[in-house]
């Protein structure tokens, strides 16, 4: 049964106020927020520094409904309101405030720079509201190069503690730490040993870091972290970089017409010529080197990773698209079932969760609006309404034109609510399957399909739920699980959640995105040893400009860029084709944004994000070899890696200079600026070369992976 989502609204980095992912923003309140007291929490003894933002406050929601408005948006009315004019139950307060929802129930409130009033009297007047359950602090974390793919993080901190006690404590130990340090449960974790969801009874705010580094040192608990509320929304790219594409349908196949089809392959849509990362061929020409991961000619050696499931932790999936259906594992059939479990599960929405990973029909009505906005709106209604964020495009392109700004800006708009459904993009990458021959394949695509959703609506995920979604993943009887995460937050809950599915389930394969961050060392948890880092490439063979190297990169494989044409990027399948999207409008005969055709039934896209699905997908074609499950999760690694090459990589002159320095500063070298490593991983110290240095052991190799394969 669907779960109703009451306190959602669109994004807010839709809303153009707060926390949007235009970076200039995000550096003036981080600025600000460094002048602050020290806060920070630990990752096995390394102290990892946060910053409080003076200008935002979150807000916990109770489980209420109002009469026709989201809570988020109740609050903004009734703190923008004088007492005299509002209509609501509580006294306005007349503050000039933008309320931004986070997830279902969480919001983000923050005050203007220009306004007199302080946090905290901006934490009274919420806390007046009946709907509000609490406030709680923001917290940013800052790293990245403002080049970066992904947004930088928004940190809220709730009044939870994830705690892991030593296995050999009995239920009256640990019921006696708690006690002693005035802790109650909020519930255990499922799918892991010893985990729990705690709650301090004493202290809140930031207080809760400190009580958090506390417990890491006392006997019986190995480990504590605070259940961190992350933020990371995806951003594909500047909104000046994508154009709108005219009569979409003709151009499209006017392209196809100009690109050979690959020849013997035992799978082929009329889309494949332009996936070329499973054969650049079509694209390149017979005389430049390949710089794909040659899946046409491995298919021939597989059976494409038939009965192979890969878990796909992420975002939205929206398994019903017409690629996908067909490789939906069920996991309805398990023993141990969740109730309406079906077709995976949605970790999202906390303790309750959801049998069904797809957009609810309250999702669709929080972005349908502003989705149907960009093209129902003349540039001046959509400049006006959009006022805000607007003004934000003007300060990045100051010599741009009105009309300039409205096209960015519909881009921009269209662009997040497409990018909601990163985890479908994510699953056609490893197995989407065209049934009428028109869409576009997978790199496996026989192999079966296990959504698992930790995302909310703009990027929305906790410790917890994450933690969970992995134990899951592993119960459900994954082969390989697909983490394509925006870098998070170093948590050592989730490090060993991790090491125990690794441990006792020495098979199971776990893939990640190395990081979008163009830093040197990969992210976190794809820092995380025996978790395969990945990074990306171009269709030149070139590191994309927004990959991270260098400290923990395994391997690399195509993740698309989009900077010189929408063909670079990596083509999978959509989720904006729902026909709630559409309903009411004329459907435009252009192409817009990451959109390959007018309703979005299929994206090209760009990120690590997309590297690690490739990967998994070889993954999962090595498996379809081995059906007695023989060799083990050592055995693949080692065979993805000593197959990968370097063959039609190249190195920028830019790369080689920087490599240059890095050599000079010394390897491993991670607090010298500006070699930032997020993970929170210590790093290898040895020299290595400047292609091991940016592309690990190499670009994939699917189809000489699979002959090393022996079945």
């Amino acid at each position: 049964m669907k779960r109703l989502i009451s306190s959602i609204a669109i994004t807010s980095y839709l809303l153009g106020i707060g926390n949007l992912t235009i970076l200039p923003l995000q550096h003036q309140a981080s600025a600000q927020a460094q002048k602050t007291d020290k806060l920070y929490y630990t990752f096995y003894g390394q102290t990892i520094p946060l910053s409080l933002r003076q200008d935002t406050v979150a807000v916990a929601f109770k489980p209420v409904r109002t009469r026709g408005k989201a809570l988020f948006q109740q609050l903004q009315d009734d703190l923008r309101s004088p007492s005299s004019g509002t209509r609501s139950t509580s006294q306005g307060t007349g503050l000039n405030v933008e309320v931004n929802p986070l997830g279902s129930n969480f919001a983000l409130v923050k005050l203007p720079t220009s306004t007199r009033s302080s946090v905290a009297n901006l934490q009274q007047q919420i806390q007046k509201q009946p709907y509000v359950q609490e406030t709680l602090p923001v917290l940013t974390r800052t790293l990245g190069d403002s080049q970066s793919g992904e947004t930088q993080q928004t940190i809220v901190l709730p009044n939870e503690i994830v705690v892991n006690f030593e296995s050999k404590l009995s239920e009256s130990q640990k019921q006696l730490i708690l006690l002693r340090n005035n802790l109650e449960v909020v519930r255990p974790l499922r799918f892991t040993k010893n985990h729990y969801l705690v709650r301090p009874k004493s202290v809140s705010g930031t207080a809760v870091l400190a009580v958090a580094n506390q417990l890491t040192d006392m006997a019986g608990i190995q480990s504590a972290t605070p259940n961190f509320i992350q933020s990371t929304s995806y951003q594909t790219l500047a909104s000046d970089s994508l154009k709108e594409t005219p009569n979409a349908n003709t151009h499209l196949q006017s392209l196809l017409a100009s690109l050979p089809q690959p020849k013997d392959t035992p799978h082929t849509t009329s889309l494949l010529p332009l996936q070329w990362h499973l054969n650049s061929t079509p694209r390149r020409g017979q005389l430049l080197p390949r710089t794909d991961i040659r899946a046409t000619e491995a298919w021939k050696k597989s059976n494409g990773g038939r009965d192979v499931v890969v878990a796909v932790i992420d975002s939205l999936i929206q398994w019903d698209h017409p690629d996908l259906a067909k490789n939906l594992y069920n996991s309805g059939n398990s023993p141990d079932k969740l109730p309406n479990e079906e077709y995976g599960w949605d970790f999202s929405s906390g303790e309750e969760g959801d049998g069904d990973t797809r957009l609810t029909v309250d999702e669709l009505a929080t972005i349908q609006a502003h989705f149907q906005n960009t093209f129902k709106l003349s540039a001046e209604e959509l400049l006006q309404k959009y006022a805000s964020l607007a003004e934000v495009l003007k300060q990045k392109f100051p010599n741009a034109s009105k009309s300039d700004i409205a096209l960015f800006l519909k881009n921009y708009i269209r662009n997040q609510v497409a990018s909601e459904f990163h985890g479908t993009w994510s699953a056609g990458v490893i197995a989407a399957n065209s049934q009428d021959k028109s869409g576009v394949l997978g790199v496996a695509p026989n192999a079966k399909i296990l959504p698992v959703r930790v995302f909310g609506l703009a990027g929305k995920i906790d410790s917890a739920s994450l933690i969970e979604a992995i134990g899951y993943s592993n119960a459900r009887g994954a082969d390989v699980i697909n983490m394509s995460l925006r870098n998070l937050l170093p948590d050592e809950g989730l490090t060993e959640q991790i090491f125990d599915v690794l441990d006792n389930n020495p098979k199971i394969v776990i893939i990640a995105s190395a990081g979008n961050d163009n830093l040197d060392g990969v992210g976190f948890p794809a820092a995380i040893p025996g978790v395969v880092s990945v990074g990306a490439t171009n269709i030149m063979g070139n590191r994309t400009m927004y990959s991270s190297y260098g400290g923990g990169l395994e391997v690399v494989a195509p993740g698309g860029e989009l900077a010189t044409s929408p063909s670079g990027g990596i083509l999978t399948t959509g989720g904006t084709f729902l026909e709630g999207f559409w309903k009411g409008i004329n459907l435009p005969d252009y192409a817009w944004g990451v959109a390959l055709d007018p309703m979005g039934k299929y994206v090209q896209v760009q990120g690590t994000s997309f590297s690690a699905p490739i990967v998994s997908g070889v993954v999962a074609l090595m498996k379809g070899k081995d059906p007695q499950r023989r060799l083990n999760r050592d055995s693949f690694v080692k065979i993805l890696k000593s197959t990968a090459s370097y063959n039609g990589l190249t190195l920028s002159k830019a790369d080689i200079n920087r490599y240059r320095l890095q050599a000079e500063t010394g390897f491993g070298a991670a607090a010298d600026f500006p070699f930032v490593r997020p993970s929170g991983v210590f790093m290898k110290t040895k020299p290595v070369s400047p292609e091991q240095y940016y592309f690990g052991s190499g670009l994939i190799d699917a189809e000489a992976a699979l002959e090393k394969v022996k079945p």
